[in-house]
């Protein structure tokens, strides 16, 4: 595909964190990821896995991660095999290495969902074939592709915008949105208490991203920090794997709750609610907010199949 600044190709290119791929590439891959929809609608398959094997890895469960590598990977014509954390024995019986080096070569490309950033980065090292990270405990990159494309979706374009992330800001989701959205001319703050902010050294780094795009990245306790926001964006106040803390989280997390009067206090009628999903409405976000028509929970869950579908065309797919 030719961009502006001439032709980008990602074949055999891993997806493991944002912070591998330039402003120029994320937006190839939206545009590809914008194509493929119109496609879809219009009922055109595509042929580009055709003959090809796909490895889902799931040490974490998941129903949009899941459902979005399978039915993307069939879209195109490739055969998605699932393994479940009792299928392999990724890291116990067997080096995570070995694993790699066994798989790749009977898999045309791996999808790895599960806890250590350290794991999907040993299979794409070893592997030799694409690997895809579906979500580790430090990113959720395939996440923030579907966020992008749903807000440019919204509002028709991304550089400019102001993002606000609210809740736990330290976590895999933060961590990603504030690398997509810096990278791509957005305004992004976090609104957190001071417990739950992000490492400096992320920080510092997004803060030179924005510096190259335009945009701007800031970190507060204050909610009244909504005000002038396009999107709200929050996400589960204990993460998977964390759901012994949910008390301690919920003390401290009542506060930055997206209701109706913090939708309010954004003091634009066009603000529209983001969340990765799955919600616990009531706690992070209230049913009132979710369901309102300023909701795209559902846009954004959609937006995941086209965009994983984008990944594995672009990293692995034959393209004519």
């Amino acid at each position: 595909m030719k961009t502006g600044k001439g032709e980008i190709t990602l074949k055999g290119r891993n997806f493991i964190t944002l912070k591998d791929y330039t402003p120029e590439e994320i937006t190839y891959l939206l545009d590809l990821a914008a194509k493929l929809k119109k496609d879809k609608k219009k009922g055109r398959a595509g042929h580009s896995l055709k003959g090809k094997n796909i490895a889902l890895i799931f040490e974490k469960p998941s129903t949009r991660t899941r459902c979005s590598f399978t039915v993307g990977c069939i879209d195109e014509g490739g055969h998605p095999e699932y393994l479940g954390e009792n299928d392999i024995q990724l890291g116990h019986k067997e080096d995570i290495k070995d694993t790699a080096r066994v798989l790749g070569r009977m898999f045309d490309g791996i999808e790895f969902r599960g806890f250590k950033q350290s794991t999907v980065e040993a299979l794409a090292k070893y592997a030799g074939v694409p690997v895809w990270n579906g979500l580790t405990d430090e990113y959720h990159p395939t996440q923030i592709l579907a966020d992008l494309m749903t807000m440019r979706e919204h509002f028709g374009k991304l550089k400019g915008l102001h993002f606000v992330y609210i809740g736990d800001g330290r976590n895999n989701m933060a961590n990603s949105l504030m690398i997509g959205m810096s990278k791509t001319g957005v305004h992004f703050t976090i609104l957190a208490p001071k417990e739950l902010w992000p490492e400096d050294s992320l920080v510092k780094l997004c803060e030179g991203y924005a510096k190259k795009t335009g945009a701007s990245v800031s970190i507060s306790d204050k909610t009244e920090d909504v005000k002038g926001a396009d999107v709200i964006y929050t996400d589960v106040w204990a993460s998977m794997g964390e759901e012994g803390k949910a008390k301690e989280r919920e003390k401290l997390l009542s506060p930055y709750q997206v209701n109706a009067e913090l939708m309010k206090a954004t003091g634009k009628k066009s603000t529209i609610f983001m969340h990765c999903l799955p919600a616990v409405k009531g706690k992070e976000v209230t049913e009132e907010v979710f369901e309102s028509k300023a909701s795209v929970v559902f846009d954004e869950a959609e937006n995941r199949m086209h965009t994983i579908r984008a990944i594995m065309v672009a990293t692995l797919g034959e393209q004519k």
